[in-house]
């Protein structure tokens, strides 16, 4: 199983001060980046592949794997056009997601709970999606919704006539089969030959989803503590909410 984490973007949301910005994924909590907290999860949950998509300041976050000293080679690809969206990400790192096996395609800014990843990686091969069923409703949310099982939309938009029984966030990261993957860059390559590279991945995904040739089953982590990192109040929801509801990670000092 291969984990491909995205990391590439420059996060203007986050409204960083100019001249000191740095990737999402090195924000800190309790003294431990978002990537460390990544890797070691990752690696308690036996995924020992690990491709790191980078593009913003690409030597901050090498310097942070220089510092970790993780047990096993990380693997960095850089998109040079990190300013248009992550599906031109996802296209860079391609290879590594058609390389054969299971793959992991996950966000780097999530401050997650192990359960999460639990969720994620059990059991033999599938393809796998995670709902939370308490979220707040809003724009902001990439919102799951289900009938009879299967995903029916992967939007933060949608239609007022949509038919659905379950509803709940995306998580953002995703389980995908050998063969799954395949058909996702081929997906990707289709949004970047097209000239839609800035859209987000998510867009991607959802059209593999609603194509219907792939099953998928999901996993409810309703009541898992979790939260995506893209403006300020998120810093401090993460710090003050989330960070003490987290079980101990390995290697990490709570």
């Amino acid at each position: 199983m291969r984990a491909i984490i995205l990391a590439a973007g420059l996060g203007l949301r986050l409204q960083q001060q100019p001249g000191s910005q740095f990737p999402k994924c090195l924000l800190r909590f309790d003294g431990a980046t978002l990537l460390e907290r990544h890797l070691r999860m990752l690696d308690a949950a036996g995924v020992k592949e690990i491709v790191l998509a980078l593009g913003f300041e690409p030597q901050l976050v090498e310097a942070e794997l220089d510092r970790l000293q993780h047990p096993t080679p990380v693997e960095t690809i850089v998109n040079p056009r990190y300013d248009l969206g992550s599906v031109l990400t996802v296209h860079t790192v391609a290879e590594a997601l058609t390389r054969g096996g299971d793959v992991l395609l996950m966000d780097a800014d999530v401050l997650y709970d192990e359960r999460i990843l639990n969720a994620l990686v059990a059991g033999e091969t599938t393809n796998r999606l995670l709902i939370d069923r308490d979220f707040e409703a809003g724009d902001e949310p990439v919102k799951l919704c289900l009938k009879d099982g299967v995903p029916v939309e992967l939007r933060k938009q949608l239609m007022a006539d949509l038919s659905y029984d379950t509803i709940g966030e995306s998580v953002g990261f995703f389980r995908f089969q050998e063969h799954t993957a395949r058909r996702l860059a081929e997906i990707v390559k289709g949004y970047v030959d097209s000239g839609r590279a800035n859209m987000p991945h998510e867009e991607a995904v959802r059209d593999l989803l609603l194509e219907g040739t792939q099953v998928f089953d999901t996993a409810d982590v309703t009541g898992a503590p979790w939260i995506e990192i893209d403006f300020p109040g998120d810093v401090k929801r993460a710090a003050d909410e989330v960070l003490p509801q987290l079980l101990p990670t390995v290697g990490i000092a709570q």
